[in-house]
């Protein structure tokens, strides 16, 4: 073999090592399992658990404290019970897609509520087919006649509610001329009695940037 054939083998074998070891690199993903004490991850393009959870957190135990105070347990055969909220949707008004979160904020706030020592969630199904059976929408029981017609109905169901929650997302949008961008979300909850029509409402707001590079929070912010 000549010296310029071996040095052309030489450098075929390399590329070929190279391109094999990129093309793994590719054909592979990698997960694990996160501790509690591990930070949710901060997502690069749209909100995600690290904006969800705190606005979750903040906005029902602040509504549900506030209500608690003026709340008096009702009592069925001389045992008292939680008052009992019908939670009938998340009405997403922002920018974004929320995607499978839609479901997790149900469970989340479901969760919230019923640890509570003042209230229950009333059951989704049965929200659902008090709300076929009435022939309404969600958006609909802001009208006191509806609210009074799904309240009567869900009493013949013997699931009775004493409130109606009303969750919704929205965002606005501020960019810079470098591409960059901040997003504010914010959560809102309003909760409506049904026996007096008042309407409490508790919001929560967090404010994330997104950036074309690193140096993008440095650059706008004056912070990483």
């Amino acid at each position: 073999m000549d010296r310029r054939r071996f040095f052309q083998n030489i450098g075929l074998s390399a590329a070929s090592l190279v391109l094999g070891v990129s093309t793994g690199c590719r054909g592979h993903q990698y997960g694990h399992v996160l501790k509690e004490s591990d930070k949710d991850m901060v997502g690069s393009h749209t909100a995600g658990a690290e904006t969800w959870e705190p606005l979750i957190q903040s906005s029902v135990s602040q509504l549900l404290g506030r209500e608690t105070s003026s709340v008096q347990l009702t009592s069925h055969d001389g045992m008292p019970c939680k008052k009992r909220i019908c939670f009938l949707n998340v009405d997403n008004r922002s920018s974004e897609e929320i995607g499978d979160f839609g479901d997790q904020i149900y469970q989340k706030i479901d969760t919230i509520i019923n640890e509570s020592e003042a209230f229950e969630l009333v059951n989704v199904r049965a929200v659902k087919a008090g709300l076929q059976q009435a022939g309404l929408r969600p958006d609909d029981l802001y009208t006191p006649n509806s609210r009074r017609k799904f309240a009567a109905i869900m009493e013949q169901e013997k699931e009775p509610i004493d409130y109606v929650l009303y969750a919704t997302i929205t965002s606005g949008t501020t960019r810079s001329n470098k591409k960059d961008y901040q997003r504010d979300y914010l959560f809102t909850l309003e909760l409506v009695n049904l026996e007096t029509g008042k309407t409490e409402k508790e919001s929560a707001e967090i404010r994330k940037g997104y950036h074309k590079s690193k140096l993008g929070a440095l650059r706008t912010y004056g912070s990483s």
